[in-house]
């Protein structure tokens, strides 16, 4: 019976839901348009560094308003911002057209609560790149219904409403009035449309589609397995540091995607430049510990089910527990003193602390994390190193 039942819902989901046309006609004559209108005008009239420009700042500001705005500020609430910054994502992000902050919201807030589910996930990877990337929109799925219940919250954010009931209006000056304006400051309308418009519109939405499908199909699970999200710093340097995917399905609370210092990540960038004036606060930040040890976790799992797979001598499967509780202990000994000793610095101790405490406290810290970088060092080796089973020749 249970049988029937999942057979009849895989049925249904593969029956062709009700096209909407809106986005049929505007997802696929704007792409046609553009591949088009822009190579030909190019061609015959050209294009000089200014329209160039323009194209440029035009995708930055539409693809920093999603990223910043939409998703890290309201989707997940990793920080606060001052309403001036919050106008101009909200402005941004009709510029860019993909629907408003409420409903863009709501669908990303589904896709992280039932990610993968083909039947709850607005825009689930297991039902192919195709869907993923764009499919989901061209049709009415059940899987994205209008239901704005679970943004509840960003329905008492002032500027998110009235970027909700005039949304259209934001669209049209944004996708049109502002390109031909700047067009027309420099003496060619139809290159500003072209380009600031319609090349640049077409653009900045495919590159945030790939972290729908691209980012849960290519790259990396360093964090987690339990979903398809995975890191790609490829998809990092064109998605203004979206693709740092696996790490933010694990803590999505962080506002920061690339969490090493060498990852590309312009938005966290931009959120951090501006908690430093004042213009966003409250910046949510996951700890090194709790890092390292989802990293840690999957690791020892995925080695545990080897020595089991490959039925290893106890001896291996022992040792390998030996030293995952080792590693833990390690870690959690330098989260205690790393956090005592910022702690001490922050202080400014004078009087509480001698000097002599503090310089105990330093070193004491500082070979705690030499002896965690040895630690990890072992882990590395010795799940590098776990012995497989050799196939017999012939």
């Amino acid at each position: 019976m249970a049988k029937i039942v999942s057979n009849m819902k895989d049925a249904s989901m593969n029956e062709k839901a009700p096209i909407n046309w809106t986005n049929m006609l505007l997802f696929s004559l704007t792409p046609a348009f553009a591949v088009v209108l822009v190579p030909l005008y190019g061609y015959f009239f050209g294009y000089d560094v200014y329209e160039w420009i323009i194209f440029a700042l035009l995708m930055g500001f539409c693809g920093i308003s999603i990223t910043a705005g939409y998703h890290r500020l309201w989707s997940h609430k990793t920080y606060s911002a001052h309403r001036i910054l919050r106008i101009i994502f909200a402005i941004g992000g009709a510029c860019a057209l993909q629907n408003d902050v409420l409903n863009w919201a709501s669908d990303h807030r589904r896709h992280h609560q039932h990610v993968d589910d083909n039947a709850k996930d607005p825009y689930s990877a297991g039902r192919g790149f195709w869907f993923s990337h764009i499919g989901w929109i061209l049709r009415n799925y059940e899987s994205s219904p209008s239901d704005l219940s679970n943004v509840q919250d960003l329905q008492r954010d002032p500027i998110v409403m009235w970027q909700h009931r005039n949304y259209l209006n934001l669209v049209l000056l944004s996708n049109i009035a502002l390109p031909a304006l700047l067009g027309l400051i420099h003496g060619d309308i139809i290159a500003g449309l072209l380009l600031g418009g319609l090349l640049r519109l077409v653009l900045s939405q495919h590159i945030t589609y790939l972290i729908n499908s691209l980012a849960h199909i290519w790259g990396q699970q360093p964090y987690s397995d339990k979903c398809s999200a995975r890191d790609n710093s490829f998809l990092a340097l064109i998605t203004y540091g979206e693709g740092y995917h696996n790490y933010h399905h694990t803590f999505q609370w962080d506002y920061r995607n690339g969490v090493k210092w060498w990852h590309y990540d312009p938005t966290k960038w931009m959120i951090n430049l501006c908690s430093r004036i004042g213009l966003t606060h409250d910046l949510k930040r996951c700890s090194l510990a709790q890092i390292e040890k989802a990293k840690l976790d999957l690791q020892y799992r995925l080695a545990a089910q080897r020595c089991e797979q490959f039925n290893l001598s106890q001896n291996w499967q022992e040792k390998l527990a030996q030293e995952y509780e080792q590693f833990l202990q390690t870690l959690q000994l330098w989260t205690e003193h790393r956090q005592a000793w910022y702690e001490a610095k922050g202080k400014q101790l004078q009087e509480t602390l001698g000097q002599w405490d503090q310089l105990q406290l330093r070193d004491k810290y500082r070979a705690i994390h030499f002896q965690l970088k040895i630690q990890r060092r072992r882990w590395q080796l010795l799940v590098r190193n776990l012995p497989t089973p050799v196939a017999n020749p012939g």
